[in-house]
């Protein structure tokens, strides 16, 4: 607790749940979930607030004031200078919060909650042809509120300014309860408000005084640069800048005011756009030209990146498309035009090139005005702080001095003396780039924030770098803030004179010091409370996984979340499922990491006990879809599946485990007793007899209304080797193994026959496995691992001839060919023969466009076809095969950019998650199937996709793409609803089921019971 605060936090806790409606946490989950943001600071909070209406936030900030407790008004947690962690209470504004109160198309002004997401507001203001204008990196997921505190930029305040430029009115709250609309105050409206008296009267009256009394010291001592965001903005309560509060206001980080509601104003959005980009032959001489740059044009962005930060993007193989699109050069300036017309836009970058003495056939020139492939370049530039926070080599770089700005005309001259500081401290391979058209300069350094003398390094160079920007007449920071990462360095900018008048307005504004204290005013040092440091000492663990990418090291793997927070998108890719549907940071990909991070230990103070037993890591997780969408769509790579599956292994150990991990994690063994026993349709009258059916879901962890899906009458495997077809020889580079999943062989084997069908017409010879085998994917999925490691040596043994020889091994479930290619090396590291099956191991679509013969056409189906892609290959395997082979196919696909199915696996079976995974379904991926029209394919490869389509009020059932192509191997399919033509499993008649029921049901139990009973006698014995 911060010095000299003492208060009852139960009386707090108690007195925030009777008056304020919202969500009151002061669990141990929440508090370890928002201990850090993306900076280097760790605070463990107090208790968290998710107010369900802005009056409601308002609320809670009047409690915490009746206990004199601190509190931390936070958006989407992103900050990297430690503004958005404390020992507060943390107002979390995004999951409620977030509506747009209303709009003026002709005024060109919206009014705002502080909760609303850039890129939504953004979509709701374009049906108006507006925008707002300021966009930073994290565009897809901050909060205004968030971009308010800290004065967000981005690449398009190049064109629009800061956020401070872009607000005409904020309500705002103090600590002490006055409330009130702040704005640009003229003579009248400034008498009008000092005759109304009362707190308002005291904080204008105030705010003048300190003004007039430092109006030289003012002018004077504010750099006259375009990316100035540290300090207060003492300088919009000058008289010439109309006594502007609210501007004063932006960027004060929280320790001012709560911001309550903003109204902003509004650009049009832009009818076309170029890009020209150039090339240079280091980072020093593209900022020389900077400048020259700005005398001859007026960009609308004008971002740099370097020769370091795209090597990463080669060796992260991150963005190649983009790199591809670069000229000649070792690093380059994107510059952006736009225009009414496309031709307008087009002439502005023709003219600059033109006052350069360069033209279009210059190596070091290329020049785009395809909208989509210049978003993909921007994109890469955007995406420096997650390609430069962990280099494939295993190295760790961290934020601390990642915007300086100075003026650009001064860049060169700058980055030139701060590589030789990098030099001076041993800081090599730093990228540098950002936004140079306004000189601010985003880096990542190699600091060493685990040992003392490496934190002393770090802030003897903060110390030296503050003083070197502010020798150029720059700023501290030019768009992340202070925070605590430089609210000590204020005085080498400001001067101590400027640092006690900001003083003075925080004293005005909070006089108790409890507005997220100890940053910009008053704060911590800056190597105080950092999220790792000297005495950080987490506790080793023994895993079942290598995490050969971290060094061998669980802890290392964990520390890959550097807090960037893309899990919290809302549209577009995978990440993350749970937290579009929850909206709660403990449930995405950044709140469990924190939490494993807790775990860990190494903190004194870790709200999260328990280790591996942890009941606030295994509640987080427990909605994690381990849909391994972060895998790809996380710009660090946290792979929170795996992480799932190690915890869920260490978790269980030797203790009873839910009645799910045995129906769905065994599902695989059960699936082949069934079949041992001839049982499938007695199996499928149990599932759906009425009575029995609920009490078999209820014993085996199911949710009642979740249908099971339905056992083929024969397995792929059983008609294929009862039809006695000869093995094809291994060493034949005809010869291909069809993998038999369990889903495809026991559920779908119509896939598989269709498969056949397409692979022979390609002229490959087509081997089967006999004998039941298995890739260990439920086993995985359930954090079963010992078990999972037994099923995926034994299934190497049953491939022997086929990896010695080296036969291409082919998916058609994306899950289990994704365990193939990434879970088994990393379960069983070392083991040859898992590094021969990982790299023989192919997607349907992979063999047929990469290896099939030249002369071989893939049957032709002139349709339209919308396509869910599994979440797996979405994170492991790729589309880009898939895409080729439907072109080629004569499929007019619409590739779903919806996120996840739901489903899952086991998850979307599990009792508790039938509501979650719908919600995430109806999202996006249920909603396009409904739009499909009725002769267009709906295309799913993953049977949970598959699954999750046909059980839900569609009116579809969704194909493989093998199945879509062996259609059209027998000619032009049913023209209404095509899928029509591919038999499927059917339940068996009523009266049949109502026989059976009874012995089936009683099999059921006594294998359910059986399975219990030893478990329960093994915990006993442990």
């Amino acid at each position: 607790m911060t010095a000299g605060q003492e208060f009852d936090l139960a009386a707090l806790q108690r007195a925030l749940r009777a008056e304020v409606d919202g969500e009151v946490r002061f669990d141990a989950g929440s508090r370890g979930a928002y201990a850090t943001d993306g900076s280097n600071y760790r605070h463990v909070p107090l208790g968290v607030v998710v107010p369900r209406t802005v009056e409601a936030g308002a609320a809670a900030v009047g409690v915490c004031s009746r206990f004199a407790a601190p509190v931390l008004s936070r958006g989407g947690g992103t900050s990297l200078g430690g503004q958005c962690t404390n020992e507060a209470v943390v107002i979390d504004w995004t999951k409620y919060c977030h509506r747009l109160v209303s709009v003026d198309p002709q005024g060109r002004t919206c009014v705002v909650e502080p909760g609303i997401v850039l890129d939504e507001l953004n979509r709701q203001l374009a049906q108006h042809g507006l925008k707002f204008g300021p966009k930073p990196s994290t565009h897809s997921h901050c909060a205004l509120g968030g971009m308010i505190g800290n004065n967000s930029c981005g690449a398009s305040a190049q064109a629009y300014g800061k956020t401070a430029d872009n607000i005409r009115r904020l309500e705002v709250l103090t600590y002490e309860g006055a409330r009130f609309w702040a704005g640009p105050t003229g003579e009248d409206e400034y008498a009008r408000i000092v005759t109304d008296g009362g707190p308002r009267a005291m904080i204008y009256q105030g705010l003048r005084d300190i003004t007039g009394r430092h109006l030289a010291e003012i002018r004077r001592g504010y750099p006259k640069i375009p990316r100035r965001v540290s300090g207060y903005n003492l300088d919009s309560l000058l008289p010439e800048n109309g006594f502007d509060v609210a501007r004063a206001l932006v960027g004060s980080e929280g320790t001012l005011v709560t911001v309550l509601r903003a109204e902003l104003e509004l650009v049009e959005v832009p009818a076309a756009e170029a890009l020209l980009v150039l090339g240079f032959d280091d980072i020093y001489q593209a900022a020389d030209a900077v400048p020259d740059l700005l005398e001859h044009s007026r960009p609308t962005q004008l971002e740099a990146i370097d020769g370091r930060m795209a090597q990463l993007m080669r060796e992260e193989h991150a963005y190649l498309d983009s790199l591809e699109s670069l000229p000649e050069g070792d690093s380059w300036l994107l510059v952006q035009f736009t225009g009414d017309t496309k031709q307008e836009a087009d002439a502005q970058a023709y003219e600059l090139l033109r006052a350069l003495g360069r033209d279009e056939d210059d190596p070091k020139v290329a020049l785009s005005d395809d909208p989509a492939r210049e978003q993909e370049m921007l994109k890469a530039r955007e995406a420096g702080l997650g390609v430069t926070a962990r280099p494939p080599d295993g190295s760790e770089t961290w934020e601390g001095w990642e915007d300086s700005a100075v003026a650009p005309e001064k860049l060169g001259a700058y980055l030139r003396d701060l590589e030789r500081l990098f030099d001076r401290y041993g800081y090599q391979q730093a990228s540098l780039y950002g936004h140079f058209g306004q000189g601010c300069v985003h880096t990542r350094i190699p600091f060493e924030l685990r040992e003392g003398k490496g934190i002393e390094a770090f802030r003897a160079f903060l110390f030296d770098a503050a003083d070197l920007v502010a020798s150029y007449g720059g700023s501290l920071s030019g768009e992340h803030g202070d925070g605590q990462a430089r609210g000590e360095l204020l005085p080498r900018m400001f001067g101590q004179t400027l640092v006690d008048a900001m003083g003075e307005v925080k004293a005005l504004f909070d006089p108790g010091n409890r507005m997220n204290p100890g940053k910009v005013i008053h704060p911590h040092r800056v190597d105080a409370d950092l999220r790792l440091g000297a005495a950080w000492r987490p506790e080793p663990k023994q895993t079942h996984f290598a995490y050969p990418d971290d060094g061998n090291d669980f802890g290392q793997a964990v520390l890959r979340c550097v807090g960037i927070g893309n899990c919290r998108t809302h549209q577009g890719g995978v990440m993350c499922p749970s937290y579009r549907a929850t909206g709660e940071e403990e449930h995405s990909t950044r709140g469990r990491a924190r939490l494993l991070f807790e775990m860990l230990g190494g903190h004194d103070d870790s709200p999260v006990t328990g280790g591996w037993r942890s009941t606030e890591v295994h509640d987080a997780l427990d909605l994690c879809l381990a849909c391994k969408g972060c895998k790809s769509d996380c710009p660090v790579g946290v792979d929170m599946a795996t992480y799932k599956a190690e915890f869920l292994a260490h978790h269980y150990q030797g203790r009873l485990r839910p009645p799910a991990h045995y129906a769905m994690g065994w599902l695989p063994l059960w699936a082949h007793l069934t079949r041992t026993l001839a049982a499938p349709g007695l199996a499928n009258a149990v599932l759906h007899a009425p009575a029995l059916g609920r009490m078999g879901k209820m014993l085996a962890g199911i949710d009642p209304r979740r249908a099971a899906p339905l056992f083929a009458a024969d397995s792929f495997q059983e008609s294929w080797h009862r039809a006695a077809k000869p093995q094809p020889d291994p060493g034949d580079p005809r010869t291909v193994v069809l993998w038999p999943d369990t889903f495809t062989n026991q559920f779908h084997p119509h896939v598989a026959d269709a498969a056949v069908r397409v692979l022979e017409d390609a002229g490959f010879h087509v081997a089967v496995p006999a004998g039941p085998v298995c890739c260990g994917l439920t086993w995985i999925s359930t954090g079963q691992l010992t078990t999972a490691r037994r099923v995926l040596e034994r299934t190497t043994r049953v491939l022997q001839p086929w990896l010695e020889a080296g036969t291409p091994i082919i998916g058609l479930e994306p899950s289990c060919t994704a365990v193939f290619r990434t879970d088994a090396p990393d379960l069983l590291a070392g083991d040859q023969d898992i590094t021969r099956l990982a790299s023989q191991t192919r997607t349907f679509a992979e063999h047929l466009v990469n290896h099939a013969p030249d002369s071989w056409q893939p049957p032709r189906t002139s349709r339209a076809a919308t396509v869910q892609t599994h979440c797996h290959q979405h994170a492991v395997l790729g589309t880009g095969p898939d895409r080729e082979l439907m072109r080629r196919a004569g499929l007019e696909a619409n590739v779903l950019d919806e996120g996840c199915c739901g489903l899952a696996g086991n998850f979307g079976f599990e009792r508790g998650h039938y509501d979650l995974s719908r919600a995430i379904a109806e999202q996006g991926v249920l909603p396009a199937v409904r739009d499909t029209a009725p002769g267009a394919f709906v295309l799913a490869d993953g049977f949970s996709c598959r699954t999750q389509i046909d059980q839900a009020t569609t009116g579809r059932q969704a194909l493989h793409l093998a199945e879509a192509l062996a259609l059209a191997l027998d000619g032009p399919p049913p023209a209404d609803h095509p899928e029509k033509a591919i038999p499927r499993p059917q339940p068996r008649p009523a009266a049949a089921r109502l026989l059976t029921a009874g012995v089936a049901g009683t099999l059921t139990g006594l294998a359910t019971a059986a399975v219990l009973a030893t478990h329960r006698h093994r915990a006993r014995r442990r």
